[in-house]
């Protein structure tokens, strides 16, 4: 496909890395000539200099040629501009990121259906909503969603004492009565698809799928129940700290800020009446002790400064926080992290880079089924896809058992109506099922990708 990004920040940087990996024609489009020549230096894309809310501009990146244009610059208002021209000169999709807290959910529907954008983004939003899911359950490293939270996946990792250290993935369904599948599994660098032979370890970060309530008396059952975390620290005054203690006020939770800012500090008190926000540099040990960290459920680190999060988080943890949450942007820093041991990170940059893999996806789909959710997980190094059933898959109505996937695919649940599905290999794929898919197979575009063969479904 061929693709604009406007904007080669930090965000921008990111998107475009994801989009040249899956093999679009990606125009990079910035006023900056350096910030264009180092992405140009990196990735075999287009450059164009220029304001991007400037038709001509546009003109000169093709824009009427462009089956998706993404506008991530640092301006709301520039990025929805910008969306509006390329629509009007004739590309096809455009998305916006809009992140300016003034802008309520209804003001930005608006914008979005006059200037007939495609899709807003808002990177620190999709932040909190991730870290909000985290907190309310705490024995997760990390939470993805399926058809409205009606299925989710989790990442968790095996502890020391962990009651599945040495068990066989086929003998699960006896031991416990909870719906659940085991559907990958990371073993230092190296990630598996398991089958039922699979003997799980201490260490081991595994993911699995189940219907939420089903995860939650799973965990209860497997001794590893964290209570939720209701008395919650936040490390830093960022707009996704704002998102993410409106949420947990709203849900009844205790939240304390610590921002050095003292204007930020103002603002959020202001906007943030239940909170307690306080002034000073979280990075001190003393401001620390002082504001309760010994007591705290939970500490969120939301600094700018990917370093410094994971320092303090460190810091927590220490100090016997049982939930501890660093926000890291840095691939690089983030994997260095867990590795010494802080299993949450999050990456708003790679949650946007992921909601557009999936849309850039979907746009290539055939009409036999439509990539509707796509997660990127064990360090990348696993998809997890939900697909809608279209009238055109060949595969509906055989026996999971009987169907010929390829290698390094799972399919790891079936949501049928209202029902939830942990599939077994009687089961069958219908029309109009969404179907959840886990891949360490490469690029998946469409649920026929899973057959060993396009047009033939038994060897």
């Amino acid at each position: 496909m061929n693709i604009i990004v406007v904007g080669c920040g930090k965000i921008g940087k990111t998107i475009i890395d994801s989009l040249s990996a899956e093999g679009h024609d990606v125009t990079a489009v910035d006023s900056s000539s350096a910030a264009l020549e180092e992405v140009k230096n990196i990735y075999d894309i287009i450059t164009v200099c220029g304001n991007g809310a400037d038709p001509d501009t546009l003109k000169d990146a093709q824009a009427d040629n462009a089956e998706l244009l993404v506008a991530v610059t640092n301006s709301d208002e520039i990025n929805m501009l910008c969306c509006y021209f390329a629509k009007r000169i004739g590309a096809a999709h455009t998305i916006a990121r809009v992140r300016n807290t003034d802008y309520n959910e209804k003001s930005i529907d608006f914008m979005r259906r006059e200037l007939n954008i495609s899709m807003t983004i808002n990177p620190e939003y999709l932040a909190a909503k991730e870290l909000f899911n985290l907190l309310k359950l705490p024995s997760a490293t990390k939470i993805e969603s399926f058809s409205s939270r009606r299925f989710e996946m989790i990442e968790m990792k095996l502890k020391p004492g962990s009651v599945l250290d040495g068990v066989k993935l086929s003998e699960l369904r006896s031991k416990y009565k909870q719906h659940f599948l085991v559907c990958a599994v990371q073993r230092d660098s190296e990630v598996f698809i398991p089958d039922g032979n699979f003997v799980l370890r201490t260490g081991d970060k595994i993911g699995l799928t189940a219907a939420p309530s089903e995860i939650t008396k799973l965990f209860k059952e497997l001794k590893a129940l964290q209570k939720q975390a209701k008395n919650i620290i936040i490390f830093g005054g960022s707009r996704t700290s704002y998102y993410l203690a409106r949420r947990l006020l709203s849900a009844g939770s205790t939240v304390k800020i610590i921002e050095q800012n003292q204007k930020r500090c103002e603002d959020l008190s202001e906007l943030l009446p239940s909170a307690s926000v306080s002034l000073g540099d979280g990075a001190q040990q003393e401001i620390l002790e002082e504001e309760g960290i010994r007591s705290a459920d939970a500490f969120v680190a939301l600094t700018g400064i990917d370093e410094e999060n994971i320092l303090i988080s460190f810091y927590a943890s220490s100090r016997g926080v049982p939930k501890v949450i660093s926000k890291v942007n840095r691939t690089e820093l983030g994997l260095i992290a867990e590795k010494m041991g802080l299993e949450s990170i999050i990456s708003p940059r790679k949650l946007i880079a992921d909601v557009l893999v999936q849309y850039a996806r979907a746009l290539q789909n055939s009409m036999g089924s439509t990539v509707e959710t796509l997660y990127k997980l064990m360090d990348s190094n696993v998809e997890a896809l939900e697909f809608k059933v279209g009238p055109d898959f060949s595969a509906t109505d055989i026996p999971l058992k009987d169907m010929k996937l390829r290698k390094n695919i799972l399919i790891a649940g079936i949501i049928r109506g209202k029902d939830i599905i942990i599939p077994s290999g009687g089961d069958v794929i219908r029309h109009d099922d969404r179907v959840v898919v886990i891949s360490a197979a490469g690029k998946l575009n469409d649920l026929s990708d899973i057959l060993k063969q396009q047009k033939g479904i038994l060897s």
